[in-house]
């Protein structure tokens, strides 16, 4: 679990996050949603520790990220695993020497224990028969499996997704969806998804944080997202008329107006 505690961050004058308190529960996914300028992707750095916070306290499992010295530091990075937006797979090594790159830098494995635990993270995001290749002779689709291979080789206890639907059709976005919830659940990870894809919230958004000029506007799951009186929140998810009727057919059924 990850708990954030009145966190500020500001530079210069601009205030960007203006004292969020949130948490982020494990086995869950947790979604970070809002407009762009709201703030998302800042929070998501400082959850990150890729941005000092100006004031608040982040908690990794009751472990104040302030009080942490430089070894902890390190330590706790070494907890963390990333997908990046887009991917971000060095492209001059194959899909095996990507995945099994953080092992060969931070783990004290032998080379047959590094081959079995990268064959068996691509295995779990059903990536077969591609070890050779390099990135750019594979889909954008498997790509982003390989990011993900690439970020749980590690068995990280804190799973990062930054927008990780970026660029992929809808079809596809739905499949690497279901493999992070399946990954989260299996392996309780606490995972933290920073999108603006709203296909992501309503299918697998267990907790859902809504920020709105720096702030924590709301926060539910994706059933309370339907049934919201909030009406910022509702404009933001059912901006587009699919969702629009699919919320007010759910409403009716609840017998909401």
């Amino acid at each position: 679990m990850i708990q954030v505690t009145g966190i500020k961050k500001s530079f210069g004058d601009v205030e960007v996050l203006r004292g969020i308190d949130a948490n982020f529960y494990e086995g869950k996914t947790n979604l970070i949603i809002g407009k762009s300028g709201s703030g998302k992707t800042v929070f998501l750095k400082c959850l990150l520790g890729l941005h000092n916070i100006n004031a608040g306290e982040i908690s990794f499992d009751g472990r104040p990220l302030s009080e942490m010295e430089d070894k902890q530091r390190r330590e706790l990075r070494l907890e963390l695993g990333m997908v990046f937006q887009g991917s971000a797979l060095f492209d001059s090594l194959t899909v095996e020497e990507n995945v099994s790159f953080p092992l060969k830098m931070f783990a004290n494995m032998s080379k047959s224990e590094i081959e079995d635990r990268t064959n068996f993270c691509l295995k779990r995001v059903n990536i077969a028969d591609a070890n050779a290749r390099f990135p750019a002779e594979i889909s954008g689709g498997m790509q982003k499996r390989v990011a993900i291979a690439r970020a749980i080789v590690m068995n990280p206890k804190y799973l990062f997704c930054d927008e990780p639907n970026s660029g992929l059709d809808p079809k596809t976005a739905m499949v690497i969806d279901e493999l992070i919830k399946e990954i989260t659940l299996e392996f309780n990870i606490t995972t933290v998804i920073n999108t603006h894809d709203m296909n992501s919230v309503m299918q697998i958004g267990d907790n859902i944080i809504f920020l709105a000029d720096g702030k924590k506007a709301w926060e539910g799951n994706k059933e309370e997202v339907i049934t919201t009186d909030d009406q910022e929140m509702a404009d933001f998810v059912f901006s587009s008329e699919l969702f629009k009727k699919i919320r007010r057919a759910a409403r009716m059924e609840q017998g909401l107006r």
